[in-house]
């Protein structure tokens, strides 16, 4: 069984390696052609004209998940917390289930929810013409990542050892104290998997996105600009491109799996100081 299992272990590698080996080859040639300054620092896009800037689409879908974090993290977060520390019983199955139901809806019904409620109550609310952004695509995001955030956060903070908690109560701390002074600091390295998996997902998001951000390839000015990602550029223009056009789409591709394996790597590395 060991081979069984060496070949499944093997076969995520192989994955990984035919990505590479379909990216890069289209996107460096392409890259190097358009020339990397003009590729990586310019907000110029216009395929068109052949210019093709990315730093847009780059600050697009950093916004939009930096965005996503800063309004998903701490809900999700103390949700968790709810679960696991305050919530009775009777209550527990309930909402586990909501926040299953939540993993489950297709990200085209969060974008006709974006479309039909956030956008228009965004208009109202800031008197905006289109509504359309980095406000509401970060809202809608948010919501989408809480249910990475909320599983993966209570399984953390159920591996924690109980007698941790027991200590501090026995040391005279309040049930509250205890929990976020003592526990949560406990799973800190759960909790940090989970965020890296929900900025992947708020940057790889694209189908609800392409509905709610207004999908213009400019420099976001404020919350209320309208952005587009490096994925809606894809999905947006793969359909009728073609030669260095595409080649420069396949990079796009190229430059999000490359910020996805930062990000992992960097979470990662931190993770082994700590054990360490």
């Amino acid at each position: 069984m060991k081979f069984v299992f060496a070949g499944c272990a093997a076969m995520s590698v192989l994955c990984v390696a035919l990505i590479c080996w379909f990216l890069f080859p289209n996107a460096i040639p392409a890259i190097l052609k358009i020339g990397p300054a003009e590729f990586f620092f310019s907000a110029d896009w216009a395929p068109e004209q052949n210019r093709f800037g990315i730093l847009a689409m780059i600050a697009g879908s950093l916004c939009l998940a930096l965005g996503a974090v800063v309004l998903g993290v701490p809900i999700g977060v103390l949700c968790a917390v709810f679960l696991v520390y305050y919530c009775p019983a009777k209550l527990y199955k309930p909402f586990s289930f909501a926040i299953s139901l939540l993993a489950g809806i297709p990200s085209i019904v969060y974008g006709f929810f974006g479309l039909t409620v956030l956008v228009p109550l965004i208009q109202k609310c800031f008197g905006t013409v289109s509504g359309k952004g980095i406000l509401c695509s970060s809202i809608l995001l948010a919501m989408m990542i809480l249910p990475t955030i909320v599983s993966l956060s209570e399984s953390a903070l159920r591996k924690t050892d109980p007698a941790i908690y027991d200590a501090s109560r026995a040391l005279g701390a309040s049930h509250d104290r205890t929990v976020f002074y003592v526990c949560l600091p406990a799973a800190v390295s759960g909790i940090r998997s989970a965020v890296v998996l929900g900025i992947g997902r708020a940057i790889g998001e694209t189908m609800a996105v392409i509905m709610v951000a207004g999908n213009a390839a400019i420099f976001p000015s404020s919350l209320l600009s309208p952005v587009r990602t490096l994925t809606t550029g894809i999905v947006l223009e793969m359909s009728y491109a073609t030669g260095l056009h595409r080649q420069a789409l396949i990079a796009l591709g190229a430059v999000l799996f490359v910020i996805i394996l930062v990000m992992n790597l960097y979470f990662s590395s931190r993770k082994r100081k700590e054990m360490c």
